[in-house]
């Protein structure tokens, strides 16, 4: 993306995967954020173990960096993926969460 074409988009979380037993969201699941709100009309949940991971490259996506200089992606484009930093089964009762993010001017 140019640095002309950078400014505040829309990311859209969705929950795109659960491996094991996460106790907050279910597939499909989205957060919605608009820098610097979350859109919480437009949320469906919010872990504070998951975004708290995902919260620092939040910031630098909504601004316009690469998903694939940040490590998100394959390819160059306007999705990526993070995982939630729980590990599931055998490690703790929980589960990782897998999100899609989804960028928009």
């Amino acid at each position: 993306m140019e640095k002309s074409e950078r400014g505040k988009h829309r990311l859209t979380i969705m929950v795109k995967e659960i491996r094991g037993n996460c106790p907050v969201f279910k597939t499909g699941q989205k957060i919605v954020v608009e820098p610097p709100k979350i859109i919480l009309e437009e949320t469906d949940n919010i872990c504070i173990h998951a975004f708290g991971c995902m919260l620092s490259m939040l910031v630098a996506l909504s601004h316009g960096e690469s998903f694939q200089k940040l490590g998100l992606a394959k390819e160059e484009g306007e999705k990526g993926y993070l995982q939630c930093l729980d590990p599931g089964e055998p490690y703790t009762k929980g589960g990782t969460v897998i999100f899609e993010i989804k960028r928009e001017k």
